[in-house]
């Protein structure tokens, strides 16, 4: 009996460590594309952003209203399902650049914020995000990260942009 409660009590405690909310990702990614402007700011506000595409590209449902993008993701053979919010806000900076920001809800709840500036070069477009989630993670969530970090670069390129340089931090 004395060797069953200090398994029991280690048990828990890995699973209380493995769902509390410990770390947060952030980051910034400089990407570029042959796409004038006006196309990469219709892509970025449009119903699918290119640094969105894990959201979009999995959605059961796409839905369109009012300055606002609903995707509909069922999860557990359908057993689940959550609704992903993006507001998109745009805005001029004084020296000409467009700013679009992506506020993104999860379930009516903050998840992260996306924020492109957008400025055109020579021949191409330069695009810098900077991105900061919102909530807390728990450490079940850092095999999700890894596969992301390793499939998130191939799903820009396959949308026509080139990814100069990212600079992706998990903890905080």
């Amino acid at each position: 009996m004395t060797s069953l409660l200090p398994s029991i009590v280690v048990a828990a405690l890995l699973v209380v460590v493995a769902r509390a909310p410990l770390i947060q990702s952030y980051g910034t990614v400089r990407l570029q594309t042959d796409l004038d402007s006006t196309a990469v700011i219709d892509s970025f506000t449009g119903p699918t952003p290119p640094v969105l595409a894990f959201q979009w590209g999995i959605a059961d449902e796409i839905e369109q209203e009012a300055g606002a993008v609903t995707y509909r993701v069922s999860y557990l053979f359908g057993l689940r399902s959550v609704d992903v919010t993006v507001r998109t806000e745009t805005e001029t900076t004084l020296t000409g650049e467009q700013r679009i920001e992506l506020d993104i809800t999860v379930n009516d709840h903050p998840w992260a914020t996306y924020t492109a500036t957008i400025r055109e070069t020579d021949d191409q477009t330069r695009i810098d995000v900077e991105y900061a989630s919102e909530r807390r993670f728990g450490l079940r969530r850092i095999p999700q990260q890894v596969v992301a970090e390793r499939y998130r670069d191939d799903a820009l390129i396959a949308q026509g942009y080139t990814v100069i340089e990212r600079d992706a931090h998990f903890g905080r």
